[in-house]
């Protein structure tokens, strides 16, 4: 039974372990302080091209997006987002827990645009209701598409014109910029962003993501929210270690690119078979709509998860590939998934 369900099935590629263990023994300073994630810091800082920034580095992408969001807004204020975000969708009510609304607009492809903003800030026009301060997106987004340099300016202009921080969360930020079609750079994030994350756990590391924040007025008092919200690591060491070994030599855009090409072999798979797709996705997540026979027979012998039926007989369902996905795996999947289709 091998598993398409996710890209954080298995535990951290060798070379993060191997730094772990090698750094085990040594006496470090806690709750992030220590060398080796000052050492992280500086990597990504030259990585981003910028000094001006400040990076923490959090556990999971949950407590990053609430932190980040409750941090920089007020209580009468919003954060807008695509209806499939993650933190509409996938996060049990985490934001609205800290007291603020998501406010959601449908897309047809997972991505926000300015015209989709600006359809948020015409409803929401006064003090009777919550009032937009925040955009967040994703890239990848929830369902595998990406953001263009282009699309990513223009959202940051509308941002800056309108007064509104922009989060963009990079759960899957490594498949993004190693996607065939991506001309994004994390230099073209930290100049377009207010605050972003690097997705550490998604990515092969064990746990952890790294937020960077831009804006001078997000960045006060942002480690007193870190200990309150319970998402201060006394062993930060554990988490910077990863960054640092991630950053040093390669290693976060080889395991990304991986994830990217395996995933391309199961596309060019459904493609061939003459099977449709849910969304238009290049990155490490894949929505092929399949009849519900083939995907029973498919279960038999592979994990993977259902996305949202099309109709009585066809469902859309999702592949993701991951850092450590075999290449035997995934053409052993083809040679059956062909077989079973009929092809």
């Amino acid at each position: 039974m091998y598993c398409f369900n996710n890209d954080y099935s298995e535990g951290a590629h060798p070379n993060i372990l191997n730094a772990m263990i090698q750094a085990s023994l040594d006496q470090n300073a806690g709750y992030s302080l220590d060398v080796h994630t000052e050492h992280a810091k500086e990597l990504i800082k030259k990585e981003i091209r910028r000094d001006d920034v400040d990076i923490h580095i959090i556990v999971g992408g949950t407590q990053t997006n609430m932190l980040t969001i409750s941090a920089a807004l007020r209580p009468h204020q919003a954060v807008i987002a695509a209806e499939t975000g993650h933190i509409n969708v996938h996060e049990t009510g985490a934001i609205e827990a800290t007291g603020h609304k998501v406010l959601t607009q449908q897309t047809p492809d997972g991505k926000l645009t300015p015209a989709l903003i600006q359809k948020t800030l015409d409803w929401h026009t006064d003090e009777h209701m919550v009032q937009p301060k925040m955009v967040y997106i994703s890239n990848t987004t929830e369902i595998g598409t990406q953001y263009t340099l282009a699309e990513l300016e223009a959202i940051s202009a509308f941002c800056k014109q309108h007064a509104l921080y922009l989060f963009l969360d990079g759960a899957r930020l490594g498949a993004a910029l190693t996607s065939p079609i991506n001309d994004l750079t994390l230099a073209d994030i930290a100049r377009l962003t207010d605050v972003f994350y690097i997705g550490g756990t998604k990515n092969g590391a064990l746990f952890g993501e790294c937020l960077v924040i831009t804006h001078p007025d997000l960045k006060p008092d942002f480690r007193f929210m870190l200990k309150q919200k319970g998402a201060m690591l006394a062993k930060g060491f554990l988490l910077g270690i990863q960054f640092e070994e991630m950053f040093q030599n390669n290693l976060f855009y080889d395991m990304a690119a991986h994830s990217n090409e395996m995933a391309a072999i199961l596309k060019k798979t459904f493609a061939e078979c003459g099977f449709p797709f849910f969304s238009d996705s290049a990155s490490n997540q894949q929505f092929p709509i399949l009849p519900n026979d083939l995907i029973a027979a498919l279960r038999e012998n592979y994990q993977f998860q259902t996305q949202q039926a099309v109709d009585e007989t066809h469902t859309a369902v999702r592949f993701v590939t991951s850092w450590a996905t075999k290449e035997e795996a995934v053409r052993q999947f083809a040679a059956d998934f062909k077989r079973l289709a009929g092809k």
